[in-house]
């Protein structure tokens, strides 16, 4: 292997210039097929893996005699890392390489995928979720940065797309992933599938990666900015561990103290950064990229997306598996239906959508996905805890077609806006706020839904205590006045804890003649009350979304990606 420097055309534009099919006019990446389905592998086992616990929780509970605490850790942290190295490793990129940080990520992500896999005890598992994390922020960003320097930007916009797609409907192939492996307990393996998988997917991807994808740097190479990532790292942390883990411990004071911490490292660190670039012209954070109104815009409003997707996806699984009371396989499965609209939304956007329309198919994709949300809601409040997959199906895919029309062009959109040297930087910022902008749904959402279902306790017992008395008196019970306390007392407490695994003592009937019947009223209720917190998530999710569609309006009507004509002297080191 050896170093040569080559001109890339990836950066300051001159406007009117002719398109470039390929940087510095040299021939295309012949490799660049090869490398796309290298990364997009990559990120879909990133993402896959942010939803893919959701659904084996009582299995990884069982098998490790873990509590819920230790659970929500085993989510979280792979949520915490991740956010966090995001900023960082788009400059780490942009400095050492871009193929080889991603191929570090790569084999870190493989070991740790490993290490969760066989995990003997809690916070073994907790540990590796942590690096796991960790390894998947260092791959995530230099992915887009790749597509952005091997693909010429004839084809660039395509690329994007097609990944922006795959890795948006990750989390719901995470859900029936998730769900499949756990229903057929591979060689008795129970959950600890759902990470070995990624073994043998991550030594061969290691290894092509290796093979295909080229190495690139910034242009102008920047230097390690020790100060700015310890600053960085923490104020994501003091942000994303309170919106995590808030509502497990009732909010308490401190969480709110390390919001208004993580809020006033932020003001320091951007201070210090402008104050850095200003002295040595180089910044975690490049500024440059917010010199373009519509790439700061378009920012702020694909944060506010994913709250709302972040936050739909979060009580979505909730509501089909304690509420309707499905299986992981059924629950998964059902879900997967939504990447079917994402499917058709994505393969239509980018060539056959956006060059005729522009941003308006941006907004035309908010606004069909709040009504796939309205009407999924109003599905609820009609069919309630007889609702079957079949009615849910349609509503998906209307939401998918939606949700594909915004990920699969918003991000080429974006990128398109900043030049190709602030390729990894940009990059970075918008996965961060990809990340955050989830991490803030499922903490707003949470609050919500939860505070409704204990607001809907009283209405659930209405309407489960009728059959309840009846199946009571079937079986010949007359006096019942103790056993119906008991329910609404259950009902109650079921509602206000923050462990849905853990069962109230008065929920627990040993009779064998009444505690069939207990059950099911129990689970009549819960089916009520996790109906009304989330249809009240659905209509403030499908609020967000308009609010979200409008922001769209501000960007330019028509993409003018700075790299279609981009005219540079600066070169970009690439490794053969």
């Amino acid at each position: 292997m050896h170093t040569d420097s080559v001109t890339q055309d990836i950066s300051a534009t001159t406007p009117g210039a002719p398109p470039q099919e390929s940087p510095g006019g040299a021939a295309p990446d012949p490799k660049r097929r090869l490398a796309f389905a290298v990364v997009l592998i990559a990120g879909f086992m990133d993402l896959v893996d942010t939803t893919v616990v959701n659904v084996t929780v009582p299995s990884i509970q069982r098998d490790l005699h873990a509590d819920y605490a230790q659970i929500e850790w085993v989510i979280a942290a792979y949520v915490l890392s991740f956010a966090a190295l995001l900023i960082l490793s788009g400059r780490l990129g942009d400095i050492f390489g871009r193929k080889r940080v991603f191929l570090i990520g790569m084999a870190g992500f493989t070991v740790a995928s490993l290490l969760c896999g066989v995990a003997v005890n809690p916070e073994m598992l907790i540990v590796s979720r942590f690096l796991q994390g960790a390894a998947a922020g260092l791959m995530v960003t230099q992915i887009l940065a790749i597509l952005h320097v091997v693909f010429p930007p004839a084809e660039r916009g395509k690329a994007v797309a097609v990944f922006g797609a795959v890795t948006g409907s990750s989390a719901v192939f995470g859900l029936a992933l998730g769900g499949l492996l756990v229903q057929w307990n591979l060689f008795g393996w129970q959950w600890r599938p759902i990470f070995l998988v990624n073994v043998p997917v991550g030594i061969a991807a290691l290894i092509a990666g290796a093979l295909v994808i080229r190495e690139s740097r910034a242009p102008r190479r920047p230097k390690l900015d020790l100060l700015g990532m310890p600053l960085a790292l923490a104020a994501v942390v003091l942000l994303v561990y309170p919106l995590t883990e808030g509502r497990r411990l009732g909010w308490p004071a401190w969480t709110y103290g390390m919001l208004a911490g993580a809020l006033v490292l932020l003001a320091v660190f951007l201070a210090y950064e402008r104050r850095r670039f200003a002295k040595v012209g180089s910044a975690l954070v490049e500024f440059g990229v917010f010199r373009s109104r519509s790439f700061s815009v378009g920012m702020a409003v694909w944060f506010l997306f994913w709250i709302a997707v972040g936050g739909f996806f979060f009580v979505w699984t909730l509501f089909l598996q304690q509420g309707l009371g499905w299986t992981p396989m059924h629950a998964g499965l059902t879900a997967a239906t939504f990447a079917i609209g994402v499917g058709i939304g994505a393969g239509n956007a980018p060539d056959k959508l956006v060059p005729k329309f522009g941003r308006n198919v941006l907004v035309a994709g908010g606004l069909v996905n709040a009504i796939g949300f309205i009407a999924f809601a109003v599905l609820v409040a009609h069919y309630g805890h007889s609702l079957a997959s079949w009615q849910i199906i349609p509503v998906h895919i209307v939401s998918g077609i939606g949700f594909g029309l915004i990920v699969a062009p918003t991000l080429d959109l974006l990128l398109g806006q900043v030049p190709g040297e602030q390729a990894g930087n940009a990059s970075g910022l918008l996965n961060t706020v990809q990340q955050l902008g989830m991490a803030l749904g499922v903490a707003l959402t949470g609050v919500v839904f939860f505070a409704q279902v204990g607001n809907a306790g009283g209405h659930a017992t209405d309407e489960a205590t009728p059959a309840l008395k009846s199946a009571l008196s079937g079986a010949g019970i007359t006096s019942q006045d103790r056993l119906l306390d008991d329910f609404r007392t259950c009902v109650r407490q079921r509602a206000d804890s923050v462990d849905p695994s853990k069962v109230p003592a008065s929920c627990v009937e040993s009779d064998p003649k009444t505690a069939a019947a207990f059950g099911r009223a129990v689970a009549r209720a819960d089916s009520v009350s996790y109906s009304s917190g989330f249809r009240t998530v659905l209509l403030l999710d499908a609020g967000i979304l308009v609010i979200a569609a409008a922001g769209f309006l501000t960007l330019p009507k028509h993409s003018r990606p700075a790299d279609a004509t981009a005219v540079s002297t600066e070169p970009t080191e690439v490794t053969a």
